[in-house]
């Protein structure tokens, strides 16, 4: 397993599209996914590849000098607990910490809305020493409320 940073927009869209597409359970929102789409042409973002195929992806979002966040993140299942996310998360700290940042965030589904899916989410940015702050109940609308989770990289 490879992981390369793309810089090329239009490639980072496709990338972006062809991995969150395989995940319906996590971006079955079609809007959301598009938005998803479009946003990584203009963000940082990395990819883990097999070979040549791309099985995962992490995009970063520069939020203020001192806190970023992985926008969006996306392994294809057959990847999934392999350590493909916890290198993409990794890549995000190291980009936050180049910069000088001290906190990397992430957003999620609340556990208020039960969904075996995110609840899996939620463990592994947890197992990563992320750690809840705040939920926004209607910042997605009120059937997605959103949970905020930081990680002091101090």
């Amino acid at each position: 397993m490879e992981i390369r940073e793309i810089q090329d927009g239009v490639e980072k869209a496709a990338l972006c599209e062809g991995i969150l597409r395989a995940l319906p359970e996590w971006f079955g929102i079609e809007e959301s996914l598009l938005d998803y789409v479009e946003k990584v042409k203009k963000l940082p973002l990395w990819a883990a590849f097999a070979g040549e195929k791309a099985i995962g992806f992490a995009a970063f979002l520069e939020h203020s000098p001192y806190a970023g966040e992985v926008c969006v993140m996306g392994v294809r299942p057959e990847y999934h607990r392999k350590g493909v996310g916890r290198l993409l998360v990794g890549q995000c700290e190291a980009f936050a910490r180049g910069k000088g940042m001290e906190f990397l965030t992430v957003k999620t589904l609340d556990s208020s809305r039960e969904d075996v899916g995110y609840a899996k989410t939620r463990e592994f940015y947890y197992a990563m020493g992320f750690r809840p702050l705040e939920v926004f109940p209607t910042l997605w609308d009120e059937a997605n409320p959103c949970l905020l989770l930081a990680k002091y990289l101090g």
